[in-house]
């Protein structure tokens, strides 16, 4: 990569976070979910709640929670870098999709 690029990636890098950093209380950490985990993930995925240092992250069956559990402490490092709240955990659920689009995650 190009120092030019180099240059130009730390600035977006610097606003992302500002952004991040301003955002309501409790909403940092679920948009920066995305950031953390990367298109493909989050087009399977959904950080649905923070609280108590807690980001509950919606996955759609078993072998998704256990490769995401795998990688928490990466995203969790990542995240971590960009919002103001300490997230200290992140917890899988799965979404019972039977049950409509109200549908009861399951833990």
């Amino acid at each position: 990569m190009t120092r030019a690029m180099e240059q130009v990636g730390a600035g977006l890098e610097k606003i992302v976070a500002g952004s991040l950093r301003r955002s309501p209380t409790g909403q940092g950490p679920l948009l920066a979910w995305a950031l953390a985990c990367g298109q493909a993930v989050a087009a399977r995925t959904r950080a649905v709640e923070f609280a108590q240092g807690t980001l509950r992250v919606e996955v759609p069956d078993l072998g998704w929670r256990a490769e995401l559990q795998a990688l928490a402490p990466q995203y969790l490092a990542v995240i971590n870098r960009y919002v103001a709240e300490s997230v200290r955990r992140i917890e899988f659920v799965i979404v019972d999709r039977a049950a409509g689009e109200g549908g009861r995650p399951r833990a």
